[in-house]
């Protein structure tokens, strides 16, 4: 298994995924893992729901980008609202699985908390070859009671981070990143 190191730096967001779905057991180590990141006061806030029924998510996929141009609720550059609106484009890129982190509504610093989940269910992804998406563009319809309903999500849970995920089908694209910002004070 690749070191912690080597797994940030290969870490790229997934947008083509084998058919496979992975085991039970493989989904379970990564939320486990995801749990070993911080929570605020040590909280631990958050839920995982694991989503891999195909129709579920091909209906998610239809309601999310018909919400999403509908609504428009995210300013998003124009070409990803006439993505949304191609009816071949899958919200979850066919993944198999939908790893979807939420928290107690009322948690303080849910957002945060969730993201370090993600984080370490990302990196714990890559390292066990596995590939991994935020999804973003489905956030917001997971968020309406019609969303909350499909995945049977409380409405005293936030859906923070929906991570589409399986074993890649290709190589992701190689990501130059920029050179950080650094500000040294002294």
């Amino acid at each position: 298994m690749m070191d912690v190191l080597e797994a940030i730096r290969n870490r790229r967001s997934t947008r083509d995924f084998a058919a496979e779905v992975p085991s039970r057991q493989a989904i379970e180590a990564l939320i486990c893992l995801a749990t070993e990141a911080p929570s605020a006061a040590n909280r631990q806030f958050w839920s995982f729901c694991v989503v891999s029924d195909q129709a579920l998510l091909d209906r998610i996929s239809q309601a999310a980008k018909t919400y999403m141009t509908r609504f428009r609720p995210v300013d998003l550059p124009e070409n990803l609202y006439e993505k949304l609106a191609d009816p071949a484009f899958h919200i979850f890129y066919h993944a198999p699985v939908l790893i979807l982190i939420s928290a107690k509504k009322n948690a303080p610093w849910k957002a945060e908390d969730c993201a370090l989940a993600a984080q370490n269910l990302m990196l714990g992804a890559v390292a066990s070859n596995f590939g991994t998406c935020w999804i973003g563009l489905c956030q917001p319809f997971l968020d309406t009671p019609e969303g909350r309903a499909l995945i049977g999500i409380s409405d005293d849970e936030t859906p923070i981070a929906p991570i589409a995920m399986g074993r890649p089908a290709s190589q992701s694209d190689y990501v130059v990143r920029k050179q950080p910002q650094i500000r040294w004070i002294t």
